[in-house]
């Protein structure tokens, strides 16, 4: 029998596997399980898009290949929302890259700048993909801590600078999954600083940038002065109109970066599927009221997590953004072992932080990514979970 190849035991998904297995073994056992542990929108891109994409089909003309650069549509449509929500110029020819959703992008870039042995400086705790990423192409992590004293954000002064002078890249991410934590524009002109200091390429993953609640709204890295000149900023179609599985993200910014990234993905890929594109480009520039639905229905998820909760003495923090809350272990138990009783007493599953990295010890991640109704259930079971702990 073949031996897989050696990076495969780099990736480091035991703890998302172990969840897994522990999934489907009660779903053996009849248990109804309510899941909160992957972030994958649940509701409906908005009707008028999904009509796009139908009739679109139909054209016996999409069926060819769009490359790695899309269509000029798309590509313009995302240069003109980036103007108007942000106040950023952007050339749609050289600045703009559509993407088989932002995890495509996020995974590659290490391909384009990362050599066995290379540095990057990775937050942690942190999407995992960030990690995944860089050990595929060999690269070495430098774990960028984000702790709550600091509001999850990296202190910059805190890294060793003999790393940051070696390293290549650095991943940040806000709002940020997993901890919902936000950023402000100052945090990212100081990010700015650090990466001209050190020669580092800033790659910002803007994922939830459209889901934030109460009046809130996530500024961009490229907002930054010079942001540009150091960086690149991923944007999730999926996330932000309900996408997902139709797979369709872009990165924006440094105009190097993108051409090289985008020589990466034309040897692995031949682009998004054209009327994937088309119903992109319409809801990028038509679609201002399914994203404020969007908001308020996750804001209204995320209220009945967190009342319900603290009316059980699980008190957590109220996100500003993201589609997930980042709680504090309610009991005397790690993550994982928290995690697994959840799950197995009340049948809801939560995802440890553990497996976020080391410094996600402590806290669980919650996504809010079912219907009110059954949000409702889990914390009628998380709350009598609770009470049997006590």
């Amino acid at each position: 029998m073949l031996v897989p190849s050696k990076r495969l035991d780099s990736l480091g998904a035991s703890v998302f596997s172990e969840m897994d297995n522990l999934k489907r073994e009660l779903e053996k056992e009849g248990k109804h399980l309510i899941n909160l542990s992957i972030g994958s929108p649940d509701r409906a891109p908005a009707l008028e898009i999904r009509k796009i994409l139908s009739q679109t089909v139909l054209d016996d003309s999409q069926y060819g290949y769009t490359l790695t650069r899309g269509t000029d549509d798309f590509r313009r449509a995302c240069a003109e929302w980036y103007q108007e929500r942000f106040g950023v110029d952007l050339n749609p020819e050289t600045e703009v890259l559509p993407l088989m959703g932002s995890q495509d992008g996020l995974a590659h870039i290490y391909l384009a700048y990362i050599d066995p042995g290379d540095l990057a400086l990775i937050p942690d705790p942190g999407y995992p993909i960030y990690t995944a990423g860089l050990m595929l192409a060999g690269g070495e992590k430098v774990a960028v801590p984000l702790l709550e004293e600091n509001g999850f954000l990296p202190d910059l002064r805190q890294i060793n600078p003999d790393l940051a002078r070696k390293a290549k890249l650095m991943f940040l991410n806000y709002p940020n999954n997993p901890t919902a934590a936000v950023a402000p524009l100052s945090f990212f002109e100081e990010v700015v600083a650090f990466a001209k200091e050190y020669d580092l390429l800033i790659c910002h993953d803007a994922a939830y940038s459209e889901l934030a609640f109460e009046g809130y709204r996530p500024v961009s890295f490229l907002q930054a002065k010079g942001a540009k000149e150091v960086g690149i900023e991923f944007h999730s179609v999926s996330k932000t109109y309900n996408l997902a599985g139709a797979r369709l993200g872009f990165v924006v910014g440094n105009a190097d970066v993108i051409r090289n990234l985008s020589q990466v993905k034309s040897n692995i890929d031949y682009g998004v599927f054209r009327p994937v594109l088309t119903a992109g480009a319409y809801a990028l520039s038509s679609e201002k009221d399914s994203i404020e639905e969007n908001r308020n229905a996750y804001q209204r998820r995320r209220d009945i997590l967190i009342e319900g909760c603290a009316s059980a003495g699980w008190n957590m923090p109220n996100p500003q953004g993201s589609m997930f809350i980042w709680a504090p272990v309610p009991t005397k138990q790690d993550s994982v072992a928290f995690a697994f009783k959840l799950a197995r007493e009340a049948g809801v599953i939560v995802v440890p932080g553990l497996a976020f990295g080391d410094y996600g010890e402590g806290y669980v991640r919650i996504a809010m990514v079912q219907d009110e109704s059954v949000l409702q259930e889990a914390v009628r079971r998380i709350q009598q979970f609770l009470k049997k702990c006590q």
